[in-house]
């Protein structure tokens, strides 16, 4: 009833956001990764501290507001999981500059790089499309975690790769199909054909994901594991995708790591990241199919 008070367990604070997911899963896997975040107020700072004690290498990028806090709670009777996402802060247009010559100053020749989930308030819908481009100039290589104009103002011919949900792809394409629709893997080689991005990833939850390169595309598909929370499992999925990338690991074999990372992750509480021991006794049952 809405006039009773709802007595809760001990909360989680965690670091969070898709990027600071998918850092601290490279952290967990044992890999090198830097950390670009805004930090604003006493939030901010609390951001600082957590990822300090998580062990993840960051740079804070500092802004007038507050870093914003958003919060899941789980619904003990039924372990329904709501997610409440608060506004973010709103940037301005020196403050967007800062940004992206953090950037610019952190990257170099070989590098991947990850630019994650939705634009803060004041920020153009084609700031991941110009950090595609100054990854591109540097030698490096964008993958874009994001839906709607963000993930749209992304799109171009120096975007390496988009990592969207099957959601959000729909929303991309302006196509709305059930999650089965093989059509689906149509429309994501028809993007790679017309140059707006070099690969294509559509995550599908515990399904796993589907590829779509100039070569053609291909399923992955993890084995069945319990899924105690789904936050954070697209993050763990480019996260550890990535890091194989960055080891030489081809396409297929970084997305197959990606898959088992996001199973593993979405086997723990909250968002916390893989452990690498689960990691890789998942991946060895995680298959991949070619599709046409």
């Amino acid at each position: 009833m809405p006039e009773v008070k709802l007595r809760c367990e001990a909360e989680r604070v965690e670091p969070g956001g898709g990027g600071i997911n998918a850092a601290r899963t490279i952290t967990s896997l044992g890999g090198e990764v830097l950390a670009l975040h805004c930090s604003g107020a006493e939030t901010g700072q609390r951001l600082c501290v957590l990822l300090d004690e998580a062990g993840v290498e960051h740079r804070a990028i500092p802004v007038a507001w507050r870093t914003r806090e958003s919060f899941a709670v789980t619904e003990r009777c039924t372990e329904r999981i709501f997610k409440f996402i608060l506004p973010g802060p709103a940037v301005s247009g020196h403050e967007i500059e800062a940004i992206e010559a953090a950037v610019a100053g952190a990257i170099g020749p070989g590098d991947y790089v990850l630019a994650s989930g939705s634009l803060p308030i004041g920020a153009p819908d084609d700031m991941y499309g110009r950090i595609a481009a100054i990854a591109a100039d540097a030698g490096a290589r964008l993958m874009v975690d994001a839906h709607g104009p963000a993930l749209a103002g992304a799109l171009g011919p120096k975007l390496f790769m988009i990592k969207p949900n099957w959601r959000e792809f729909d929303t991309l394409v302006g196509r709305r199909r059930p999650l089965e629709d093989p059509a689906r893997h149509e429309s994501a080689l028809e993007l790679v054909a017309a140059g707006r991005a070099e690969v294509v990833v559509v995550t599908e939850a515990e399904r796993g994901a589907f590829v779509a390169t100039a070569r053609g595309s291909f399923a992955i598909r993890p084995p069945a594991a319990e899924v105690i929370s789904p936050i954070g499992g697209g993050d763990a999925f480019a996260g550890a995708t990535l890091l194989a990338l960055s080891r030489g690991e081809p396409i297929a074999e970084a997305c197959r790591l990606g898959a088992a990372a996001a199973a593993a992750a979405m086997g723990t509480v909250g968002t916390e990241p893989p452990a690498r021991e689960d990691v890789e006794r998942i991946l060895a049952g995680v298959e991949l199919r070619e599709l046409s």
